[in-house]
């Protein structure tokens, strides 16, 4: 009976700290558009879905959208290039994520997911008919 106590209470102390994981691999999200959208409506997606999540958002040349984003003590670059067939969002640099090795605090991630599925819901919204 004790070594099978011993077992379970190691099982459930394993399965515990591997939820625990704080770190993950980069999310780095390139969405094909299937919309039909100009330039500028995607320029402008991105742009509004990126202030919209708190994203400070600033033009960084043709198809290029520099984000950042300051939550408590974190902080997050981004860099989303464009054209009028996909968008990719490019991990840039960050302070206080654990950023190491491809790996960063999973926060990062749900931002830029949040910030991805908020592009392709703006897209779809404005997409020429």
């Amino acid at each position: 009976m004790k070594s099978t106590s011993k077992l379970l209470i190691g099982l459930v102390c394993i399965f515990s700290l591997a939820g625990c994981s704080r770190t993950e691999p980069v999310l780095t999200p390139h969405t094909t558009i299937t919309t039909h959208n100009s330039e500028d409506q995607i320029k402008t997606a991105i742009m509004s879905a990126g202030l919209n999540r708190g994203w400070i958002m600033t033009a960084g040349g043709p198809g290029v959208i520099n984000g950042r984003l300051n939550n408590r003590d974190h902080v997050a670059n981004i860099r989303v290039n464009y054209t009028q067939n996909s968008y990719t969002i490019n991990y840039v640099s960050s302070s206080n994520l654990l950023a190491e090795k491809g790996e960063i605090h999973r926060g990062y991630n749900h931002w830029v997911n949040n910030l991805d599925n908020d592009i392709q819901n703006r897209l779809a919204s404005t997409a020429a008919k």
